[in-house]
């Protein structure tokens, strides 16, 4: 959706936010900085106590007492109205068909300087995505992202000795397949979600996990992956 908003007018909503933001806070900013203290450490304390089940009472009655603050700032409605109408304006009304499809290309294998602005997978904030329904040239992956799936295929293209993949995303599920020659190193975060890594598996509460498998040769895959609430499964193709 943002690749499509021009940026003047994505500046301009940013600023006037901000601006309604500035206002807020010196006409009612104990109003609003002071409860938000209050349902903060309400949150820290439920967190805390996690365990029991009046932890988890306090902990959710802070998570809605915070955001309820926070979306009763005019600026923060502003500005979730403005999204809304750039998403129908551009998203809705303007939709244009989107299609991934890696190709090789010869300049990539040159030798000297290259920047490439062609990534495998786009900074998208909705939709689901995927690499590797065909061969593809590899290229690094290095993106964020809000809502939806992220699968890659790596037996679908040749990798470096050394290639990296690092996706930071809020909801939705990310599924890379790995050939069984190449050695995998795994960094994963997450809120709320499951991993499931080869033989591995499990369920994450606000936790991270690492895993790693390697052996003297082929090809390495660095995998850095973190998410709000969503699972991560790595499998062997």
């Amino acid at each position: 959706m943002l690749r499509r908003v021009p940026a003047k007018t994505m500046n301009a909503v940013i600023l006037i936010a901000i601006a309604i933001l500035l206002v807020e806070l010196a006409v009612k900013g104990g109003d609003v900085i002071i409860p938000g203290i209050i349902f903060g450490f309400l949150i820290y304390l439920g967190w805390k106590n996690f365990h029991s089940l009046f932890g988890k009472i306090i902990f959710f009655i802070g998570i809605l007492a915070f955001f309820g603050n926070v979306f009763s700032l005019v600026a923060v409605q502003f500005l979730l109205l403005a999204l809304i109408v750039l998403f129908f304006k551009y998203v809705i009304l303007d939709k244009e068909e989107e299609a991934i499809r890696p190709v090789f290309t010869s300049d990539e294998m040159k030798p000297g300087i290259t920047m490439n602005k062609r990534p495998l997978l786009r900074q998208k904030v909705f939709g689901s995505q995927r690499v590797g329904e065909e061969p593809y040239s590899w290229r690094d992956v290095n993106i964020h992202g809000g809502f939806g799936d992220r699968t890659i295929d790596l037996s679908q293209t040749v990798l470096p000795d050394e290639a990296v993949i690092s996706i930071r995303h809020l909801f939705g599920n990310i599924t890379i397949y790995v050939p069984y020659e190449v050695d995998v190193t795994v960094h994963h975060s997450t809120m709320f979600g499951q991993f499931t890594v080869f033989e591995e598996s499990g369920k994450l509460v606000n936790e991270s996990v690492s895993y790693r498998n390697l052996s003297a040769d082929g090809p390495h895959v660095k995998i850095v992956t973190s998410l709000l609430s969503g699972d991560l499964e790595v499998r062997r193709i």
